[in-house]
């Protein structure tokens, strides 16, 4: 009976226990109490140290008996794995196709391929061995996880999200989700090709970001925004001095002239923390062309708003919402987590004077991203912040296997600020706005790419 099987059972799941357990465990403490400061030496070449370490566990392992040839070449790798890597969890972590790794106790792993969950056969071997590889984790950007801090954010070396979390606040053991951070950085083309977008969109991005519009990115969790988030960043011109404020470093930008700024969360005597919001704040001083936030999550939106508001014009950053008009009141929520007491109507003036345009995006049923709406932010009317979808998501057809056709369509209103591109020397063809049948614009299947 395979995993999804046992889970979907009314029976219990019973972990099956390896056999090998006392003997790797017994094995990777002899290791690390022989080499010891050896395997923090940074000097040494990280190929030379994972032969050093898989050769005195060969040695450790010549000592055990009833282990097969096999068995006994397993167990050296998964050992090694164990003490340079992040154990079991490395074969899914080289795996390009995973995007995202859901650790739910020591015995029940799943996975994120294509926008769908699958169950995992790895597993870990009891409670402890999966705290020995959250502590490593932690422990290699600084943080720390225990009983007084059971709940941490981290980031691998390779840039992946790392969320852990132990009890007494996990009633399930300890848990780990990993987002994994894609090697390769998906282009315009590419979203093309999956369906994110189609050409007359990516047209039009290109022109904002030229154009210097400020641009905000929302969606729900996984959807695409980093990802999307990269691909803009590849229309602002080399010559423009960019910094990018990030929580956790994901952005990778190919401009010569850029600064990144990421956020520190206390260290272990709960000082020293430096929030976006400050970084933010800093970054005005820094002589910016344009600012980067990674996602506007707290009161440092009201900054980004100043920003904006302030001649740093073709500012970037995404926010977690359900829409575009939720993404205008996230935004003034996050506002009046700032402190200062502040009319509603101010701050929508702000927002509809900072803000350009919205592009959403939406993990659909079949498992695809996809960009379902670009709109305009207009200006006021009475209290309400006018808003114009110039794009828009239209489903075509459902196939028997779930897979949804349809694509981005023009909506048919142009932009009230075309004048900003006349003012910059950019092209903007109302071509690109007019309507068109759906055979002719888009109507290919979508799979799932890699998102934020």
């Amino acid at each position: 009976m395979d995993l999804r099987e046992r889970l979907n059972s009314s029976k219990p799941v019973s972990p099956e226990r390896d056999p090998f357990a006392e003997v790797k465990s017994r094995v990777h403490f002899t290791v690390i109490g022989d080499l010891g400061p050896q395997l923090y030496n940074v000097s040494m070449d990280p190929e030379a140290l994972r032969e050093r370490v898989l050769a005195d566990v060969r040695d450790q392992l010549a000592q055990e008996t009833g282990i097969s040839r096999d068995d006994r070449q397993r167990i050296a790798l998964e050992i090694t794995d164990d003490i340079l890597g992040h154990g079991p969890l490395e074969r899914l972590l080289a795996d390009e196709t995973v995007t995202e790794i859901m650790v739910n106790g020591p015995f029940e792993i799943w996975i994120e391929r294509g926008g769908r969950l699958y169950p995992s056969d790895v597993q870990f071997n009891d409670d402890s061995h999966l705290r020995r590889i959250i502590n490593k984790m932690v422990a290699q950007v600084g943080r720390r996880i225990d009983e007084s801090s059971p709940m941490v954010d981290a980031r691998l070396p390779d840039g992946s999200r790392v969320n852990a979390v132990i009890p007494p606040l996990s009633l399930s053991g300890p848990l780990i989700t990993i987002r994994k951070f894609s090697r390769r950085r998906l282009t315009f083309d590419d979203m093309v090709k999956l369906g994110t977008l189609n050409q007359e969109t990516v047209e039009f991005l290109q022109r904002c970001i030229k154009a210097q519009l400020n641009m905000l990115i929302s969606g729900g969790t996984g959807s695409g925004k980093t990802t999307l988030l990269n691909a803009l960043s590849t229309a602002i011109p080399d010559e423009e001095r960019i910094v990018t404020i990030e929580d956790a470093a994901e952005l990778r930008l190919n401009q010569t002239h850029v600064l990144r700024l990421e956020a520190r969360p206390k260290d272990l005597a709960g000082e020293n923390e430096v929030p976006i919001r400050a970084l933010v704040r800093n970054s005005l001083r820094m002589r910016p062309d344009r600012i980067i936030v990674g996602e506007v999550r707290g009161a440092e939106a009201l900054d980004m708003l100043q920003a904006m508001n302030t001649g740093h014009d073709g500012s970037l950053s995404t926010v977690h919402a359900n829409s575009s008009r939720d993404a205008l009141a996230r935004i003034e929520t996050m506002v009046l987590m700032s402190g200062y007491d502040l009319p509603v109507r101010a701050i929508r003036e702000q927002v509809s004077s900072a803000l350009d345009g919205i592009i959403h995006l939406e993990r659909l049923e079949d498992g695809s991203r996809r960009v379902t709406s670009i709109t305009e932010v207009q200006r006021m009317e009475s209290d309400v912040i006018t808003l114009q979808e110039l794009f828009k998501f239209e489903v075509d057809e459902v196939t028997r296997e779930g897979t949804i056709l349809g694509g981005l369509r023009a909506t048919g209103l142009r932009p009230t600020f075309i004048q900003k591109f006349e003012k910059r020397g950019i092209a903007l063809p109302l071509s690109l706005f007019r309507t068109s049948e759906p055979e002719q614009q888009f109507g290919t299947a979508a799979v799932g790419t890699a998102g934020q």
